[in-house]
């Protein structure tokens, strides 16, 4: 059983800076990429930043430049650095981990974490 907690979501003001964690837990083999989505009330769950097991990163336009995503293999953990917060950036954001391998030749998962909540104050 593979298990993603995520951890470091609460409140901040604008302008300010938050670390999301997640770590993914259980008899895994190997994770291809793990990433942070977000979703707001009303609204689509969207990607916010992915990165592969070899540190090759992608972002959402609106996060460019301000977000920074990072991991750590060894420890299947991800991080989320987010700077310079927008009330935009208010949203639950989850981590996902996809093309998860529990063995070498096995199938391919995809997990996602419970949710954390960020909200932005004035």
């Amino acid at each position: 059983q593979v298990q993603l907690v995520e951890s470091g979501g609460g409140l901040v003001q604008a302008g300010g800076s938050l670390r999301l964690s997640c770590t993914a837990s259980g008899s895994i083999f190997s994770i291809n990429v793990m990433a942070w989505y977000r979703q707001a009330p009303g609204k689509q769950r969207e990607l916010v930043a992915g990165i592969t097991s070899g540190g090759r990163t992608n972002y959402a336009d609106s996060v460019k430049g301000r977000f920074a995503i990072s991991r750590e293999n060894a420890k299947n953990t991800v991080y989320l650095q987010m700077n310079s917060l927008k009330h935009g950036d208010a949203s639950v954001y989850y981590c996902n981990a996809d093309g998860v391998r529990l063995e070498y030749y096995g199938a391919l998962y995809e997990y996602w974490g419970q949710g954390t909540q960020l909200t932005v104050s004035s």
